[in-house]
């Protein structure tokens, strides 16, 4: 028998949890945004005008000057420790290095929060709507997700407490939460984290948004409040850059042992030359002067897409926020139309956006869709707004 015959014969088998993998939807999305002239509102990218390009090329060098050898070696899995001894420095409440594990930015966190405390047919708790990439996470160790109800506050606590029992936990971004870009308040934070310590409900946390706000800092995490209670999830990737893949998480010592062990098996430790790069970037107090930069452009940003629409979609039944930070904004759109369907048009009008049903874990508002204000410029705004608009009316018959 030839060679090629035997290979032909391979029979490969899939693990079953593949069947619940799906390709992002705002992945593909952004492969149409790829197509020349298209101003896209749909990826969830900072702004390159964000990146600190000179402090890191001075990083670089001085990293592999003083700490070449270190730098390009294997490190433990928890993370440099100079940079754990950072991230826990620059948090609002007292947090002991030994409790923050280094991830390959916050998205590793998550994957590692799913493989630590989600089995198969275990049920788990997010808003409506959710963060994409979460529901991605966690769907390959095959959960039941059921939704809270959620408005502009954030969480619903009496709806919590209705769906909680045998839940693992409740995943929650509540700073100009993604996709919404809503903020939860003062109020809904201090009750719902009383109302999940009374069911013993875990909280997951991510926040990587909360250093973007524009004219006041949110409320207090929900970690701060109950810091047993609650698993945190950070990012360097808002406030520094998205390429370096550096993220964290702070979680009590019984679980961070768990996820470090879920981490070896995963990639051993995050990428020792960036985390060496970022500790020596964030060294004498850079991020207090970079951040204010990011918020001031971010906020322009903002106040030209709301003026945009309103003068282009106000008064065709549309809605939508005006968040306070962060990079999204959330439209619902008039009776009967498509978010989807509005896409096509949309598209073959020069702008992209996001339709909202892939962030909804059950019972999707077709209605909706999600406009990222950060990565393009006022003027692109301007125009792809009008587009926008011009697709809508078509829709609409005006």
């Amino acid at each position: 028998m030839k060679l090629n015959d035997i290979q032909s014969s391979t029979r490969w088998t899939l693990a079953r949890r593949t069947g619940r993998m799906n390709s992002s939807a705002i992945r593909e999305i952004l492969k149409v945004t790829e197509k020349p002239g298209i101003i896209s509102f749909a990826g969830g990218l900072p702004s390159p005008k964000a990146f600190p390009v000179e402090a890191f090329g001075e990083a670089c060098a001085k990293v592999l000057r003083d700490d070449g050898p270190g730098a390009l070696q294997y490190a433990p899995t928890e993370g440099f420790p100079a940079l754990r001894e950072a991230v826990a420095a620059m948090l609002p409440w007292p947090v002991d290095p030994a409790q923050v594990l280094l991830t390959t930015g916050s998205q590793q966190g998550l994957d590692l929060v799913a493989k630590v405390l989600i089995d198969p047919g275990s049920r788990l708790l997010v808003e409506t709507p959710t963060y994409l990439g979460a529901l991605q996470a966690f769907a390959p160790m095959e959960p039941e997700v059921d939704s809270v109800a959620s408005d502009a506050e954030g969480v619903d606590v009496d709806d919590l407490s209705r769906k909680a029992d045998g839940a693992r936990f409740l995943y929650v971004l509540p700073n100009f939460q993604n996709p919404t870009g809503r903020t939860m308040s003062e109020a809904r934070r201090a009750a719902l984290t009383v109302r999940a310590a009374e069911l013993g409900l875990p909280l997951v946390e991510d926040n990587p948004y909360g250093e973007l706000w524009f004219d006041a800092p949110p409320p207090p995490t929900l970690t701060s409040r109950n810091p047993e209670g609650c698993v945190y999830l950070g990012t360097f990737s808002k406030v520094l850059a998205p390429g370096l893949r550096m993220g964290f998480v702070i979680a009590p010592p019984a679980i961070l042992a768990k996820l470090v062990q879920a981490k070896q098996a995963a990639d051993l430790h995050s990428p020792s030359f960036n985390q060496r790069v970022v500790a020596e970037v964030m060294k004498d107090g850079f991020l207090s002067r970079h951040v204010p930069t990011i918020r001031a452009l971010y906020k322009s940003q903002r106040d030209a897409m709301l003026a945009a629409l309103e003068r282009e979609v106000g008064g065709l039944g549309a809605s939508w926020n005006s968040p306070d930070g962060g990079m999204f904004l959330w439209v619902r759109l008039p009776e009967g139309v498509d978010s989807a369907a509005l896409l096509v048009k949309a598209v073959d009008k020069g702008v992209a956006f996001v339709p909202g049903s892939p962030f909804y874990a059950k019972d999707p508002d077709t209605r909706t869709m999600r406009l990222s204000f950060v990565t393009a410029s006022v003027e692109q705004i301007q125009q792809g707004i009008a587009a926008l608009g011009a697709a809508l009316r078509e829709t609409l018959g005006h």
